[in-house]
């Protein structure tokens, strides 16, 4: 579970009242100060009313030294865009981020970034111009948002003072409606039957998806994307509203 301190709840639950992305993106161009900030808000975002095979989708994922943004950091991030036909996995791009809290044994262990591969690394001051012209115009698609959502306007709100909020679908999201629907019954409890694995993996296991070697961000961000075109093909259509999956 990831721990938020109370002014990044604050904001991550502002996002939840966001109905219009569109006008959102419009208003924040207007009021942010920093030109990478104006420059992604100035892109714009597609109505609410877009069917989902008109969307542009990128699959984001980010790595980091733990799930606490307080005292935690990016130290990769792994970009790719696609469609619901197509993962254009040759367009995909990885960041190795120079992070501001030391690694941790624990991270090295389970992303294997080493202290030595980011002591040369970029600040992710120096990636965003790079970085967010990818993003900006895209919706973009997780595994699990409050990671590199929260991670990354946590991180601008430090270098720029200002955040940076943008819808997102989340994978883990969609699973969790069909799998978390409804507790388990007690008679599920007393066979010992346990609830299904919204991890990322298993998740992708459920549509018969490959297995992929996980923590690294571009590999995650391409299963992530696969994953979300199985659940579309299996569970909504190329007609849905984007509105009907983004947050």
């Amino acid at each position: 579970m990831l721990y938020l301190g109370p002014d990044q709840a604050n904001r991550v639950q502002h996002v939840h009242n966001i109905s219009d992305w569109q006008h959102y993106y419009q208003h924040q161009a207007r009021v942010v100060e920093h030109p990478l900030l104006q420059q992604f808000y100035n892109a714009g975002m597609v109505p609410a009313s877009t069917p989902l095979n008109q969307v542009p989708f990128v699959a984001l994922d980010f790595e980091t030294t733990g799930l606490n943004v307080d005292t935690n950091s990016i130290v990769s991030i792994g970009l790719v865009p696609f469609n619901l036909q197509v993962v254009f996995s040759s367009r995909a791009r990885q960041w190795l981020v120079k992070p501001r809290f030391r690694l941790t044994d624990h991270s090295v262990t389970v992303h294997r970034i080493t202290h030595s591969e980011v002591e040369n690394a970029a600040d992710l001051t120096q990636i965003l111009p790079e970085f967010l012209p990818l993003l900006a115009g895209k919706v973009a698609v997780v595994h699990y948002k409050q990671i590199e959502r929260a991670f990354l306007s946590a991180a601008l709100q430090v270098r720029f003072g200002e955040g940076l909020l943008f819808p997102v679908v989340d994978t883990l999201d969609l699973e969790a409606r069909l799998h978390r629907a409804r507790p388990l019954s007690l008679w599920d409890k007393l066979r010992r039957r346990q609830q299904e694995s919204l991890r990322l993996d298993a998740s992708r296991n459920r549509y018969n998806l490959p297995p992929y070697r996980p923590h690294h961000a571009t590999t995650d961000a391409i299963a992530c994307a696969e994953l979300l075109q199985a659940q579309v093909h299996h569970r909504f259509s190329f007609d849905t509203p984007i509105s009907d999956l983004w947050c």
